[in-house]
Parts: structure tokens; sequence; C-alpha cells
């Protein structure tokens, strides 16, 4: 039996999980046809998703049609969940993407588009509900091939429009196919002009792949069936043709057409080349075939209270089969594969083995996570992993009780491991837990499965900006700390010379005691006293920096000093001394890398003004990107704001550019605070600091 593996993608809205489960049941999976208004499909088993009403996890769907194993994976829309996308096309050897008849190409649609186009998977597109009010196939099909190229063309008309839709016409077999189940008919004859027009673009399309069709064609000779359908599949290979069909999933019309068009012209996993990296470094090409040595990737996992780490996989080469022992090449050791599933939405099926172009899951890998190769002992070799977006929008987390407190970070831990687009860090300067992700509703879903699953409960804050403070002019200060009160008394006096550092200078502490003024055994107190007190400033209770401080004289007495008195002493002296060099407040500025198409420039540029930022260049985006790849009509900005004014701004950006914006943003230096804002971080702080 052959496998097809198929990555359902398109923008949120688009019926993708209705048409997986239109496929599901037309291929006897399912029984029942679900509904995503009543939250019962296959693919959105999830509680979130079934109250939300989309999808934020991509479900693994194994059918068979026509003697083939269709691994279909559906993937969120929503580009929150874009890590999940990019797991479903790293393990898929074709995509199918599916767009709104009534909302034509979105721009996810094309985030999408370019995702595949740059893998270089073989595609097909289904418009999908054509059975709603105001759609037009052929507006649609104006638009696709205006945004996405004119190498899409229809392999599939639709009978009737909106709530006529009845059917479908083949463009290869010149059949209609009507209704659910299909039934096969002569094409309706208002209908016939257009699609034999359709079907000479079709196989003027799809025999250019072939010297022999082409002379054949252009001397007029008739191409069989079995003809167009080898030229349109190796067309459709080679990325020089993407096949379009029509039709609803709703209703079950196109569905079967479409899987036929899986089964024809996508690739199966024994047709594909696979590179590794050996234990040597070198590359090798890994055999797709159940001969070979396992090989395997984990692709997805999720963590649930009660079953533990569950581990989806495909399998590249070879079999893993359950109750074995398999070599983890990432980690270097042994794992134990316990009971094999496979997985239709949220349902396992035990299995005892897995060969090569197949998916599964494993539950409970102790040493295995996301992107790990499973592979045979004796040939260990390491898949290339996946490229997760990067984390551009972070949240400060409070736990609600001390209980949530004592099981946050290891619930987050766990949570974690399921999406590598998380980052979590304890912000050093501000002790506050920060958690990163790619967007505001992928961080508010997290929060809910940390409460749904693991039974935590947090709310979410935007987080601090971690100012400093530092002074401007150089100064010097004394303290003497004195204290009699019967017995021994205490008695630390210091002299402390305060020099301000160049940006980024740091926190210098120096000593230059000369004739035993202050005894070397109470220096370590001093410096302690000056270090503990520089965590936080007088303006605002801000960690102090760019400053060095000199311990240059003092006195002791020989009964009363002690290291407290010292340490005390210091720290005085240096609150002295910051109060009188002019203290400033100083924030964060961050470098940002932003790539917006061309007509948004102007919009962004003038944002960042707002934000207080600095525009430092502009160049085509080709210029920058990665081998100077094709990237039409898109500028990259180089700019700095302060980190205060970004806090929001993947929000901003996507707003402002309709979702077609993207950015880098890092730390790059500290700077001081225009004094207008200084009073009001300064007041704000003092506020934050009473109400803690």
């Amino acid at each position: 039996m052959g496998i097809r593996n198929v990555v359902l993608l398109s923008h949120q809205g688009a019926g993708k999980t209705s048409l997986a489960e239109s496929m599901l049941f037309s291929a006897g999976a399912i029984q029942r046809l679900g509904s995503v208004e009543e939250g019962t499909t296959t693919s959105d088993y999830d509680p979130i998703e079934i109250e939300r009403h989309i999808g934020i996890n991509l479900s693994l769907l194994p059918f068979e049609w026509k003697e083939t194993r269709v691994n279909l994976i559906d993937t969120p829309g929503y580009a929150d969940f874009t890590s999940e996308v990019k797991s479903g096309l790293r393990v898929t050897e074709g995509a199918v993407i599916v767009v709104c008849a009534a909302s034509g190409v979105e721009i996810g649609t094309e985030q999408m588009w370019a995702a595949v186009e740059r893998l270089g998977l073989p595609c097909l597109l289904f418009v999908n509900k054509m059975d709603r009010d105001n759609t037009d196939f052929y507006n649609t099909l104006g638009q696709i091939q205006k945004k996405l190229g004119k190498k899409c063309l229809p392999a599939q008309l639709p009978i009737g429009a909106q709530s006529d839709l009845r059917g479908v016409v083949d463009l290869i077999t010149m059949k209609s196919y009507f209704g659910f189940p299909v039934e096969e008919k002569e094409i309706p004859s208002e209908l016939e002009e257009k699609a034999a027009s359709f079907r000479e673009k079709l196989i003027e399309a799809a025999v250019e792949i072939d010297d022999a069709l082409i002379s054949k064609y252009l001397e007029g000779e008739t191409i069989s069936d079995e003809e167009i359908f080898g030229a349109v599949k190796q067309a459709t290979l080679s990325g020089k043709l993407v096949p379009v069909f029509a039709g609803s999933a709703l209703r079950g019309i196109g569905t079967q057409s479409l899987l036929d068009a899986i089964h024809h012209y996508l690739l199966s996993p024994e047709e594909t080349t696979i590179i590794a990296t050996n234990s040597t470094g070198e590359k090798e090409v890994v055999r797709p075939s159940i001969d070979s040595p396992l090989t395997s990737l984990v692709f997805k996992t999720t963590a649930d209270p009660y079953v533990g780490k569950l581990s989806y996989f495909r399998v590249y080469s070879g079999v893993i089969s359950s109750n074995s022992q398999v070599w983890n090449a990432n980690k270097r050791g042994m794992e134990h594969i316990g009971q094999l599933f496979t997985l239709l939405g949220k349902n396992q099926q035990p299995v005892s083995q897995l060969g090569a172009g197949d998916m599964g899951a494993v539950a409970r890998l102790n040493l295995t996570t996301i992107c790990d190769t499973l592979c045979a002992p004796e040939h260990s070799v390491v898949l290339a992993g996946i490229d997760f977006p990067k984390a551009n929008f972070s949240m400060a987390v409070y736990p609600r009780t001390k209980t949530d407190l004592d099981k946050m970070s290891t619930v987050l831990s766990r949570i974690s491991e399921e999406d590598p687009s998380l980052q979590m860090r304890r912000d050093p300067d501000t002790n506050e837990f920060i958690i990163s992700g790619i967007g505001d509703n992928q961080l508010d879903i997290i929060k809910e499965k940390m409460r749904r699953k693991f039974g935590v409960d947090v709310r979410l804050d935007l987080p601090r900006v971690p100012y400093k403070e530092t002074i401007t002019i150089a100064t010097k200060a004394e303290y003497k700390h004195k204290k009699q009160s019967g017995g021994h008394g205490q008695y630390g006096h210091v002299f402390l010379e305060l020099t301000p550092l160049p940006k980024g200078g740091g926190f210098e502490f120096a000593e230059k005691i000369f004739g035993g003024a202050i005894p070397q055994n109470y220096i370590p107190a001093v410096e302690k006293g000056v270090n503990e007190t520089k965590q936080e400033g007088i303006l605002a209770g801000y960690p102090v920096t760019d400053l060095k401080v000199t311990l240059y004289d003092g006195s002791f007495h020989s009964v009363d000093s002690s290291d407290i008195a010292f340490k005390i002493a210091a720290s005085q002296a240096l609150k002295k001394g910051l109060s009188q060099g002019q203290s400033v407040l100083l924030e964060p500025i961050m470098n940002l890398v932003i790539i917006v198409p061309e007509a948004c420039t102007g919009d962004v540029i003038s944002d960042l003004n707002t934000k207080r930022g600095r525009v430092l260049g502009m160049s085509p985006a080709a210029d920058y990107s990665e081998g100077g790849e094709e990237s039409s009509g898109r500028m990259v900005i180089k700019a700095q704001a302060p980190c205060a004014e970004l806090l929001r701004y993947t929000i901003d950006l996507r707003a402002l550019t309709q979702g077609r914006g993207d950015f880098v943003m890092e730390f790059d230096h500290y700077e001081e605070v225009p004094s207008h804002i200084s009073q009001k971080v300064i007041a704000a702080q003092k506020e934050h600091q009473k109400s803690a």
C-alpha cells in the first residue's frame, strides 16, 4: 500500500477542519460528520479549540483511499500557532492550501503559499465554501492567479453556484460528479465550452514537462487521459503547475475529487530523497525503505497530566516496533519505546510497528524532545530539525496563589516542550518570570492550558521595563557608622569615590587604601555593602550601572569595628554619593529589523516616530534575505527604539501591515530617559512599590 503525507493549510476560517472531516467521512475513517460549530470534529478535540472554534494544535488524521494510506495533518490557520504549521510542513511531501471562495486570497493564504514555495513542496489548491452567498469561482481564481501565480490552473470547475452548487466538472476525464455520495454524469451542456477551454489551458501547461507530449500536442494528435494524468502529476511535482479544485466541504462536494488528486498527483515517501548527518558530521542519503536501518523524526509533543508526554514521529526509513530500544542521535542515549499508536485526532489505535513513510505516536519517552532523531543504534544519523519562528511577544506571569507559584515553573516547562517557539526566563532586574511567544493569543491559550490541564491559575501582564540608574558627575561621599549601646559598639568609617563609566561600562568596585586606614579583612564587607546597595538606586529603586566605586579612605576602631559596621557604612556612603552625583534614569534601547511590504513602509516609519524610534536605514528585502532570494515588493527597515515603547509591537505591526510584517528585536544598549518621561516612570514605580 502506498503512502501520501499531506499537510492541510489555510488562512483562519477557510474551512480546513471541515474539509478534513469531509475527507475522513468520504474515506470511511469516521461514520458521522462532525461540525466545527458543535465542537464535534475529529481534528479539534481540545476543549479550548471546541470553545473558541479555532484550531490551536496540529492533528494527525490517517485514512485509506484507493489502496493508499493518507496521513493528513490538519494545522491551525491563526498566525500565533505557526509552530504547528512548521512541524506539519517538515514531515510531509505535499500540501493542500484551502482558499475560502467568499474571502478570496487572504494574508494567511499568501503566507502558507510562501512557506510551501520555499520548501518546494508539490501543492494543490481547494476553493472551499462555493455554496456561500456572493461567491464566484472565476473571481476567486483570478485572485489566486494574480497573487499566487499563473501556474495555478483549474483541474475542476464547479457546477452551479452558491445555494445552487450541485457538483464539479473534472477537466481531465471530462465528466461531471454530482452530490454526496458522488454520482458520475456527462458535463452539463452550458459548461461544455468553458470546460473545453480550461482543459486546453491545463493540458498546455502540463505537457511542457515532456518533449514527446509537446510534439504530440503541437501536431494535433490526441493525448490520452492517462498521458494527461501523468503530465499533470509531473508538472505538479516539479512545481510548474498547481491544480485548483473547487467545492464545499460542508456538503461534501468536490471532496472525493480532491482525494483522487492527492492519490494521483502528490509524492509518495518512496519518491523522495532524505539527507541526514552521520556521526562524523558528513551528509548521507537515507534510503526511504523498510529494509534500511531505522531513521525517524519527532515533530510534535503534547503534555498531559494523566498520560504523560506523547511524542508524534515520522518514520523516514526502516521499521520502528513497540517495546523496543532505539538510539536518540541528538541526546546520544538509548530510548525505550513502549506501545506505539496511530492517531486519529485524539483517538489512539495500538499498533505493533510502523514502517518507512508512516507516522505515529508513543508515550513517556525519557530523553526525547521535539526535533530529535530516533534511529538504529548501529546507524546513528541526525535529520534536520524544524525552523521554529522567533518569539517576539512577551508577558510577565504572576501566580494567583502560593500553590500556583509552587507548580508554575514545572508546568510551564512541560508546556514549552509542546511548542519550542515559547521561551521562558526570569528577568534578573525586575525579578519577573517572563514567557515569550509569537503573539498575544498564543500566550492567552497557554494561560488557559495551564488552568485546564494542570490546575495552575496565573495572570499575564506586560513586563516591567528593566530600567537602570547611573550618575552623571563624579563625586565623593563619606559615611561614619557609629553606635554605642553598652558592651561592644559598632564602628565603620568609609570614603567612597564615585565615577561615571562609559555606556555599557557596567559596575566596578576598587580600593586604594594606604597606610592601613581600613584593615584588609574589612574591605570585603565594604564591597558587599556597595554591591547590595547598587541593586536599588535612589531615583526609583532600579539597579545602578555604568559606575565605578572606589574605596580610598576610612577609619576603624580596634574593638568596635566589625564586618556589619563597614557594610552599613559602605551602603550609606553609596546612597549619599548617588544623591550627590545627579542620578539619571536609563532605559534599554532595542535594535529592530522589520520586514514589511513596500506599501506599508511609510505607515511603519510614522509609527516608529511616535515610539521615539530612530530609523537607521532601509533596503529591499532581497538584499537582506539569505542568499539574496527574491522577496519582491518587501522592504527591510533597520531602526532603534526604547524597549518601553515596544512591549506590544507584535500586535502594532500586525495591525499596520494586515499581518504581512515581521520583525526581529534584540537589546543593544542603555540610554538616558528624557526628563519628562523619567518623571512619569519614577512616579509609577513609587506607586508600584507602595502597592507591592
